[in-house]
C-alpha cells in the first residue's frame, strides 16, 4: 500500500478506531479524530476520501468542516462535536463548535 501519509498518522488513525475514537455516530464514521488535547485533529473528508491533520483553531479546519456541512453532514458533525465536548470537557470542543457557529459553517447547511 503506497501512501504519502506517515506511519505515525496511520497508526494514530488506527489507534483512534480501536479505542472508540472512530466509533460510529448515527451510522457513519466519525469525521473528527481529536489530537493534542483538542488543539489539533484529523478530519476525515468523505467527499474526497482524505484524512487531513490540522489545527482546530485554523481557517483550514473551518473551511474543511464548512465543505462537509454543505454536503449534508452538518447534523452528524454537530453531534460529534457535542459528544467530544462531553467526553473530553477540558479540551475545548464546545469552544470549537462555538467558533464554527460564529463562522456560519452550519448555516449554509440549514
Amino acid at each position: 500500500m503506497a501512501s504519502n501519509t506517515s506511519k505515525t498518522a496511520r497508526a494514530s488513525v488506527r489507534a483512534g478506531e480501536s479505542k472508540g475514537g472512530a466509533q460510529t455516530v448515527l451510522g457513519e464514521f466519525k469525521y473528527i479524530i481529536p489530537l493534542n488535547q483538542g488543539k489539533h485533529a484529523y478530519v476525515r473528508n468523505l467527499l474526497n476520501g482524505k484524512t487531513t491533520h490540522m489545527s482546530t483553531s485554523s481557517e483550514q479546519f473551518i473551511e474543511e468542516i464548512r465543505a462537509l456541512a454543505a454536503a449534508g453532514h452538518a447534523t452528524k458533525i454537530r453531534a460529534e462535536l457535542s459528544n467530544l465536548d462531553s467526553v473530553y470537557p477540558t479540551q475545548g470542543w464546545g469552544d470549537t463548535e462555538k467558533r464554527l457557529l460564529e463562522a456560519g459553517v452550519f448555516e449554509a447547511a440549514a
